[in-house]
């Protein structure tokens, strides 16, 4: 018996299985044995024995008793916050005196035509004023603690290296970043050298500032400006962490400031891809093509509707030559008129099969959006704004092997040697069980599995069923433990806690994990598995589940992970013994949500905001612009 971690017991809200994170032959129990911490297994005497009444349960009750005298407990999942952003302070440029240097005072005598420039320019320090977050405020103090020289200022004023670096940071918008978080206000080349002293301090102002403003753009692009974490409790990633202090004895050291300040953003032929499609939109004019459907539109076969007209419109408009020629005679005859005819849905479900949607001629929330073109411009702009800062988060590069999936996209792919492999529709969390965003390793495959029932649904789906039929489970061929200890369903005490109480489903043809499950550990006990209710694959959206990612080809994507084929997987299937594959390699795994992203080919796909999370990304940006624009 291997346990992958056991930590993951606590995430009881995802509504997929604790289960998952203990992989083991058939044999052994894959829910409970994280409850009993390793009593006996079962086929064991134990399994045998008539439950007992167990301590702090009141556990057994007589099956006439009444089941509905306590209120109905609820579990939640996490919740989104109000986004708060780092406060900046002020660089403590006043501890940064060096007190041989403040000591001479022979040049700051010298009349103004006759000063050294910036031979005592430090004295000038407790006066500058520059804010920043605590991580760049530190590593500038560290630096210009340790050292006497100037990284972007020279007698002659601002140096080249500066103007560089301003360069950089005035094209922080083609990399998904706001230019005017690293403004800085920079010194004329012509200034009254009668006022030496004025221009010392402008200088060290500036010096001080274009040292914060690049570590503000260095740290921004390796890591993004928002801290995933605070946005809400289903974003799960460890901040990445930049050395600011070596970054900036580096840009004192460079040659080329340019290319060091640009190297620091991700090299992912994804966000290449983003970036190329952001910097196009920017340069696009003109108006655009749209057609208008009104919002919440459904139209069925053999319905009339007013918005029919504009429906056509948009095919005329988004259909493709090929479409359109094939359907020209309908397309030619058709009056504006709204009656919904066998000849028009043709059209319609031709339309819905180009553009990969199910091909059924009700036109819903997914052809209206194509329909009407999709997003504005802007709101594209907006979405490859959030998709840049998203990708911060996930490593420098996805790898050579992976596994991609896209929550909005309803997608899952495998990629190999870097390259696309496949991809296949997949089920996620509906709004109010949603999927969790976050990175990990796929470690094991697991066939014909248990499903462990997560408290969640144990409490909000379960529990009102069974304190009106306790035989519930037992009938639908759940097995229930208490403490460790199997017991019939009839004889618990539903109307008391079910902190103790393990539920579980043997592995079947109705399982509700279906043939196999692919599990990578993690705190939430979200996986991939295979389902029975194969009809969600046909909608278009599929946010349906528990929070776990249903595949539509499991054995498939199986294979891959394991290094094996398709027939091996079923092999193993047909054996019918629950059982633990092992993984050859770990193969890193992306939980993601995009609601732009570029395609096997780059080119750039946007998604409706099923979980509306991009909205809580507009509001993080807005709370940084005030902090970074707050005054001291």
């Amino acid at each position: 018996m291997r346990v992958i971690k056991t930590a993951a017991i606590v995430a009881l809200m995802s509504g997929c299985a604790i289960a998952t994170m203990d992989v083991r032959p058939a044999s052994a129990f894959s829910f409970a044995d994280f409850i009993r911490a390793g009593r006996k297994k079962p086929g064991s005497a134990e399994q045998t024995q008539p439950a007992q009444p167990l301590p702090g349960m009141g556990a057994m009750i007589d099956p006439q008793q009444n089941m509905a005298t306590r209120p109905l407990p609820k579990v939640t999942g996490p919740k989104y916050y109000t986004y708060k952003a780092e406060a900046l302070r002020r660089i403590a440029t006043d501890k940064l005196l060096d007190p041989v240097v403040t000591g001479s005072v022979r040049n700051g005598a010298l009349p103004p035509m006759l000063r050294m420039p910036l031979a005592d320019a430090r004295q000038f320090l407790p006066k500058i004023n520059v804010r920043a977050t605590g991580d760049v405020a530190k590593a500038v103090e560290a630096h210009y603690g340790a050292r006497m020289d100037y990284i972007w200022i020279g007698a002659e004023g601002v140096n080249a290296k500066a103007k560089a670096a301003i360069a950089v940071l005035a094209d922080a918008a083609k990399v998904g970043l706001d230019p005017q978080d690293y403004a800085v206000s920079v010194p004329a080349d012509s200034f009254d050298r009668g006022d030496m002293i004025a221009r010392e301090k402008e200088l060290l102002q500036f010096e001080i500032a274009l040292s914060a403003a690049t570590l503000t753009y260095a740290q921004d692009t390796v890591r993004g400006r928002i801290d995933p974490n605070k946005i809400s409790g289903y974003h799960d990633f460890r901040r990445k962490t930049v050395d600011l202090t070596s970054l900036l004895d580096k840009l004192s050291a460079s040659a080329d400031v340019a290319t060091l300040l640009n190297d620091q953003n991700p090299k992912s032929a994804q966000f290449a891809a983003l970036s190329v499609e952001l910097e196009k939109l920017r340069t696009e004019t003109g108006a655009e093509q749209r057609v208008e459907i009104a919002p919440g539109t459904l139209l069925k076969p053999g319905e009339s509707n007013p918005e029919l007209a504009n429906i056509i419109a948009g095919i005329r408009l988004k259909g493709s030559e090929t479409l359109k020629a094939e359907h020209a005679a309908v397309l030619a005859a058709y009056q504006g008129t709204p009656e919904y005819t066998p000849e028009l849905v043709s059209l319609v479900e031709a339309f819905q099969k180009e553009n990969g949607l199910k091909a059924d001629g009700v036109v819903g929330q997914a052809s209206v959006r194509i329909l009407t073109g999709g997003d504005s411009v802007a709101n594209k702009i907006n979405k490859l704004e959030i998709a840049m800062e998203q990708a911060r988060w996930l490593p420098d590069r996805l790898g050579d092997r992976y596994v991609f999936i896209n929550q909005p996209a309803f997608t899952a792919t495998y990629a190999d040697q870097g390259a696309e492999q496949f991809s296949m529709r997949v089920v996620v969390g509906s709004k109010t069980n949603q999927t969790y965003f976050f990175q990990d390793e796929i470690q094991t495959v697991e066939v014909n599995p248990y499903w462990g029932v997560p408290q969640s649904i144990i409490v909000n789906e379960m529990l009102p069923k069974l304190r009106s039929d306790p035989n519930y489970l037992d009938r639908m061929g759940y097995q229930v433990e208490i403490g460790g200890r199997p017991v019939p369903s009839a004889s618990v005490n539903w109307n008391g806690s079910t902190a103790s109480i393990a539920v579980r489903q043997p592995p079947s043809s109705d399982n509700a994990l279906g043939e196999l499950k692919i599990l990578f550990p993690n705190a939430h006990a979200i996986y991939m598995h295979d389902t029975p209710s194969k009809s969600f694959f046909k909608r278009d959206n599929r946010a349906l589940s528990h929070g776990c990612v249903r595949l539509a080809d499991p054995r498939r994507m199986a294979a891959a992970v394991l290094g094996t084929s398709v027939e091996d997987v079923g092999k193993e299937i047909a054996d019918g013994r629950n059982k633990a594959l092992q993984v050859p390699v770990k193969v890193p795994v992306y939980v993601a949500y995009f609601t732009a992203w570029p395609n096997k080919d780059g080119v750039v796909e946007y998604f409706n905001d099923v979980y509306e999370r991009d909205m809580y990304m507009n509001r993080a940006f807005d709370a940084t612009r005030g902090a970074r624009r707050a005054e001291g």
